[in-house]
């Protein structure tokens, strides 16, 4: 089980190594989804507390993206798959290879935040200037 194996802490302890690391002034995060196991709906936000409480507790602001936010900005189509997510996340970050399932989604999360950011900031300047 996840909370007696020290999962919980690791996933705390490498997020905390990895802020330290590269210096984040953000973190995103893709909104809860709904699942069909209870058991998988605890594990899952137990890992997704533990990793947002080392974000919050180095004072990271935390953005949230519901996956079909996601998919929109990153394949341009709110239903689409897992594959395509991953082929375009791929091609647009120039990658030499597909990337794994979780490692796409958690790119595309990012790519989603990065595209949310530059809207934001076309509209302050289009603001600005009138």
């Amino acid at each position: 089980m996840l909370l007696q194996s020290g999962c919980l802490v690791a996933i705390h302890e490498k997020i905390q190594e990895l802020i330290t690391d590269f210096s984040p002034t953000v973190a995103a995060f893709e909104a809860v989804i709904y699942v069909q196991s209870y058991k998988t709906a605890i594990v899952l936000g137990c890992a997704r507390g533990a990793a947002m409480l080392a974000v919050a507790g180095r004072g990271l602001p935390i953005f949230e993206y519901a996956p079909r936010r996601v998919k929109q900005a990153v394949v341009g189509r709110g239903g689409a798959d897992k594959e395509q997510v991953a082929f375009m996340v791929r091609a647009l970050l120039g990658l030499t290879e597909t990337p794994v399932a979780d490692a796409a989604d958690a790119l595309a999360v990012g790519l989603t935040h990065f595209q949310a950011v530059d809207k934001a900031r076309l509209r302050v300047g289009t603001m600005e200037r009138i």
